[in-house]
């Protein structure tokens, strides 16, 4: 058992866990990344020690635990892909409650007592009112969203039970790239709009489909509230601040408090490349809420975070230039 500095990673491979895992030893501390490599990727672990793993096995978890002694724990890992969730609801609730609970016992098991959540906007479902708070009602819409409704609830019950400390971070859109070009976002496939719409800009795709015209928006598509992923990895070190000095249990909404729509999104690659693509209009996703946008006061006033990279140019040219020069 080394250290105390260690935290350990849960989808540390991933898209904002590896960013998040470069900000950790940034802070001076020491990420262990444990992964299974079905949605991350091996080369994006390049700032502590890796253990590869299944959140499903506790075996593999009580392997993880019994290499280092953990500080605390940031939890990434899960499925996130809200049409999947609609086809094999049954997968969602394996991976991302059944994982999270073997995660929680082990961590129980282990004496570690902290732990960040990488939760979602999509708990909050259609909602009357925007901006969204923190208090706002949840009525999760889609099995995704539904696993990380009963995930926050866990770590409610496990708090009040076992005296689990947590930070519950609720993500809208994340997006960007590193600005130094080191890691940025690899799906495969691809689900999320941004690298989409480059994908078919450098000719990967034959069209975009913008999947549904008909919300109550401005212009008929989602709007959605995007930011930086560099900014949300920021937001998981001031989480884990807040928790060392000793702040009770909550939650904290991670936007940038504006909202855009699909068309603007990708109208402004376009004319960020100066390049047209061809669009495809198709009937919407199930699942998907008309706007979600965030009220970012709380977490302003409690955790001295604000977003600072998450203006539209910045997340769009460092997604170009991850794609242009960098992506694997």
């Amino acid at each position: 058992m080394l250290g105390s500095n260690y935290i350990l990673v849960t989808g540390g491979a991933g898209f904002i866990g590896s960013h998040t895992c470069k900000a950790l030893a940034s802070s001076g501390y020491i990420p262990v990344t444990f992964d299974n490599l079905s949605n991350g990727n091996r080369h994006s672990v390049k700032w502590g020690p890796f253990i590869e793993g299944d959140i499903c096995n506790r075996s593999d978890i009580n392997k993880a635990f019994n290499s280092y002694n953990y500080e605390a724990v940031i939890h990434f890992s899960g499925l996130i892909d809200v049409a999947e969730s609609n086809i094999k609801p049954e997968l969602y609730y394996k991976n991302n409650v059944l994982g999270s609970l073997n995660l929680f016992e082990a961590m129980q098991t282990s004496n570690v007592k902290k732990i960040i959540f990488s939760s979602s906007c999509a708990v909050y479902g259609e909602v009357e009112t925007v901006p969204i708070t923190e208090n706002t009602h949840q009525r999760p819409i889609s099995p995704y969203a539904k696993s990380k409704f009963m995930v926050e609830h866990m770590l409610q019950d496990f708090g009040l039970a076992h005296g689990l400390r947590y930070v519950i971070c609720r993500y809208f859109n994340a997006c960007g790239a590193d600005l130094q070009g080191e890691i940025g976002e690899e799906h495969d496939p691809e689900t999320h709009l941004i690298p989409n719409i480059i994908q078919t800009i450098l000719g990967q795709h034959p069209f975009f489909s913008i999947l549904g015209t008909d919300y109550a928006t401005r212009d008929g598509t989602c709007v959605r509230d995007y930011i930086h992923v560099s900014d949300l990895a920021e937001a998981h070190i001031k989480s884990l601040d807040y928790l060392n000095k000793g702040h009770e249990n909550t939650d904290f909404n991670l936007g940038s408090g504006k909202g855009y729509s699909v068309r603007e999104i990708v109208d402004a690659i376009q004319m960020l490349t100066n390049k047209k693509i061809i669009i495809k209009e198709e009937p919407r996703r199930a699942g998907d809420p008309p706007i979600l946008i965030a009220d970012s006061k709380k977490c302003i006033e409690e955790l001295k975070f604000k977003p600072q990279m998450s203006d539209l140019d910045t997340i769009l040219s460092s997604s170009l230039n991850f794609y242009l020069n960098y992506k694997e």
